[in-house]
């Protein structure tokens, strides 16, 4: 009977360091594990063909579809790190639900800090009425409740002591 693999779901809004700390992790998971792969919200907006807007709907399927994606390749024995915003209970509940061995990490920011960030320039745009739905902003977020490893990234923290961390953490889980 084949294993399933582990889905590091990592989650926050945008600018808290999903991605940095999403292919950080990924490196040194792989350095023990052949059979992982590293997804990004932002590449799998594409992969998908880039139909979905940023509406709160369009984000929910989105997040849905990465969801189903996860759960099907950790069916296979595959671990995922997945990083992606997916602010909704019900996408997260679900995966909890649904896929076997699911870790959720929640890195955390305080808004003052990812306004300061705006490495995209969303947050300034979006208060300033030129952009609309911006997580955060002008959607209303849903905090997740029950990660498995909440991580608090205020830029004091550099990403590999993070990891290294999320490791530590995902073993005494």
């Amino acid at each position: 009977m084949m294993k399933n693999g582990f889905v590091y779901w990592i989650t926050g809004l945008s600018g808290a360091g999903k991605t940095t700390i999403g292919k950080l992790l990924y490196e040194k998971l792989k350095e023990n594990k052949n059979n992982i792969v590293f997804l990004d919200g932002d590449i799998l907006r594409e992969v998908f063909g880039c139909d979905l807007g940023y509406s709160a709907n369009d984000r929910k399927k989105s997040a849905m579809r990465n969801s189903r994606l996860c759960k099907a390749l950790s069916d296979q024995g595959i671990d995922v790190v997945c990083s992606t915003i997916s602010m909704f209970n019900e996408c997260r509940e679900w995966n909890k639900q649904n896929i076997k061995n699911y870790k959720e990490i929640y890195i955390k920011v305080p808004m003052d800090i990812l306004i300061m960030r705006d490495q995209k320039g969303l947050y300034s745009r979006a208060i300033k009425g030129e952009i609309k739905n911006v997580m955060g902003i002008d959607i209303e977020f849903e905090e997740p409740k029950n990660s498995d490893i909440i991580i608090l990234n205020d830029g004091s923290v550099d990403p590999i002591k993070i990891v290294s961390k999320i490791i530590e953490l995902v073993k005494e889980c």
